[in-house]
């Protein structure tokens, strides 16, 4: 099986029933390539058991795998196998599935993610869906026929931002919707989506909390949004301690 053969939905739903593969999934949704055994520790399993679960992916078209000297190398597929991550994970959240957090560092851990965070290669939480909606109100982007970016916005990545847009393709539209499992609300993903994430990572608007996927919004990024869209405080406090590693226990996509 290839990563383009069509999976059978059972066979997709056994890849994913496992536990364990299930963590790698959501870890990999941070839009990194981690090494076996940096998952294999994030899961709290041998490495033997974790190289055997992620052949069962890598034949399952989910991950794809990149190996260099005698280490391997995993990440997700593609855009579209983390739209499917994140969607199940926000049905599961809908369905009561997700449990409270058992422990403090757990619930700071869910705080932090809930605030900012990456959803594979763009931005989510309560700063991914305020962008959102102050682009949409600004004439940037609309959603009254599906996501799409206005010509202004097109001029606004350009001119504002100083970034070069991709062409669109079959495969990855410019602007197209992620349903945020915390927020309940769409944020932007596409390639659009992408290019702000790796803007704002690259000029520091946002850093990375321990080695997970939970980001802090920096005193350069709030000022970068308050002056490109008006954002004053988009992601709030976050509860506990933001220096430490809160990947662990991050329950979520």
């Amino acid at each position: 099986m290839t990563a383009t053969t069509p999976i059978p939905l059972a066979t997709l739903a056994a890849l994913l029933a496992d536990a364990t593969r299930a963590r790698f999934c959501l870890a990999l949704l941070d839009g990194r390539a981690w090494s076996a055994g940096e998952l294999a520790r994030h899961a709290g399993v041998a490495a033997s058991t974790a190289s055997e679960h992620l052949s069962h992916l890598v034949r399952g078209g989910l991950l794809v795998e990149e190996r260099q000297g005698r280490h391997r190398y995993l990440r997700l597929a593609g855009p579209q196998v983390a739209q499917l991550i994140e969607d199940m994970t926000a049905h599961a959240e809908r369905a009561g599935a997700a449990a409270r957090p058992p422990t403090l560092r757990a619930a700071s851990a869910a705080a932090a993610m809930a605030a900012a965070r990456t959803c594979y290669d763009h931005l989510a939480g309560r700063l991914g869906v305020a962008i959102t909606d102050a682009l949409t109100a600004r004439g940037l982007l609309r959603q009254d026929a599906g996501f799409a970016l206005s010509d202004d916005g097109l001029a606004w990545f350009a001119a504002e931002l100083g970034v070069a847009l991709p062409a669109p393709t079959g495969r990855r539209p410019l602007a197209r919707p992620c349903l945020d499992w915390t927020e309940r609300r769409h944020h932007l993903a596409g390639a659009a989506g992408a290019v702000l994430c790796a803007t704002a990572l690259q000029r520091r608007w946002v850093s990375r909390i321990g080695s997970g996927r939970a980001l802090r919004l920096t005193g350069a990024g709030r000022q970068a949004l308050s002056a490109l869209l008006g954002l004053d405080d988009p992601t709030g406090e976050v509860a506990g301690d933001p220096t430490g590693d809160l990947s662990a226990n991050a329950a979520g996509g």
